[in-house]
């Protein structure tokens, strides 16, 4: 199944090649259907085991082949049109072979502030590849990262999504030359390899590699903060002001949640509380007091409630979430600005302007249709204020 790795086809991952379709080997097909139930049996439904069938795919074959989309069709009883558009909407799902190392690297803001772009030029100028592309050699494609989630080392590139922190153009032409060479790398932080794309694929499928507890995943950078807050004795909220309980906080305190009078939560406290209402009267079909002509049910509770408005006609709730008896109002008709009617045939200079919007639609072709013109214009009719028009526009 070799390809040209370096030549990508014009519709990019719309399309696979042909030879992507050709049968798997009954050895291969045999483990990846082992592997597959595996995968599977973790669902309540299979169809939700998609996602990591296809980075099971990617596994084997390197990218999203052909047969891959029909076997993940036939083991979770979907079409290949469904398998083809989770594959096709995801980037880390490749329709055209990938390299051994997917290289990223970050152009969003931070990155980008930090060296980024720089680094995305000088990386991409040096391999003689664009975005998603891949060099001859199938070692390393090539990607154009809008965030590798780790702007307190910004610039960022990440290999096979491993971190590799605070790069330079230098630093990463060394990275890629020596993942081209086959020496081995070591992320910043994390495991102590660099998978290849084929392994960190069954990894994202649910098979471990063993290498999750190794190196370091939050550095100094990511814990300055936390650092900080400790060398300051500051703390999460607590008391009164919060809604964990314990002893208030001193108003001035880091963090204070302390409700005052003029807050919104004390105002809801003295707030009178709402009339008793029978539970009844949300059932919707049943006749509620007052929703006949009949007189309403006073309050149950001395709350200083009025006796309701007379009944208006009942509208059942759509289910919208909003708390309450839905009930029909009367709607005001909004104000519409009634153009006054134009004269057929106007009289005046005035009146022949206010018409020009109406007539511009069929100016003729000798005709002036500059803004200040109008189908009426005539330096003759101006001088003697006669009109000879036939009322349609028309001499």
């Amino acid at each position: 199944m070799a390809g040209d790795f370096g030549l990508q086809s014009a519709s990019g991952h719309l399309t696979v090649p042909e030879e992507s379709k050709e049968p798997y080997p009954a050895d291969v097909e045999a483990g990846l259907r082992a592997d597959a139930a595996q995968v599977i049996a973790r669902y309540p439904q299979k169809r939700s085991a998609l996602l990591p069938l296809l980075h099971l795919v990617q596994s084997v074959d390197g990218y999203v082949t052909g047969r891959g989309i029909d076997l993940c069709a036939e083991l979770l009883d979907l079409t290949t049109a469904e398998v083809s558009g989770v594959a096709t909407f995801y980037t880390q799902y490749k329709r055209h072979p990938n390299g051994e190392y997917t290289v990223g690297v970050c152009t969003n803001t931070l990155c980008a502030v930090m060296g980024g772009d720089e680094i995305w030029e000088t990386v991409s100028e040096h391999l003689g590849i664009g975005h998603d592309e891949t060099t001859d050699d199938g070692k390393v494609t090539l990607e154009r990262i809008e965030c590798n989630a780790a702007c307190d080392y910004a610039p960022v590139v990440m290999a096979n999504w491993e971190f590799f922190d605070n790069q330079t153009p230098e630093s990463t032409v060394e990275l890629v030359d020596r993942l081209r060479a086959g020496d081995e790398v070591r992320p910043t932080r994390g495991p102590n390899r660099l998978c290849t794309f084929k392994q960190v694929s069954r990894t994202l499928a649910g098979f471990s590699d063993g290498l999750a507890d190794e190196g370091v995943g939050a550095g100094p950078a990511s814990l300055v903060g936390l650092e900080i807050a400790k060398r300051n004795g500051w703390t999460a909220p607590e008391g009164d002001g919060s809604r964990s309980g314990g002893s208030a906080p001193a108003k001035d305190a880091p963090g204070s949640t302390e409700v005052t009078p003029a807050h919104d939560e004390a105002k809801a406290d003295k707030a009178e509380p709402a009339a008793e209402r029978d539970e009844a009267d949300d059932a919707p079909g049943e006749e509620k007091p007052g929703s006949a002509g009949k007189p309403a049910k006073k309050a149950t509770k001395k709350t200083g409630a009025t006796p309701a408005s007379p009944a208006t006609p009942e509208v059942v709730s759509t289910g919208d979430g909003v708390s309450g008896v839905a009930r029909e109002t009367d709607a005001t008709a909004d104000p519409v600005d009634v153009a006054p009617a134009q004269e057929a045939a106007p009289k005046t200079a005035k009146g022949r302007a206010s018409t020009v919007s109406a007539q511009s639609a069929n100016v003729p072709p000798d005709h002036d249709a500059s803004p200040g013109a109008t189908l009426f214009d005539s330096a003759d009719d101006d001088a003697a204020g006669t009109d000879d028009s036939d009322g349609k526009g028309q001499r």
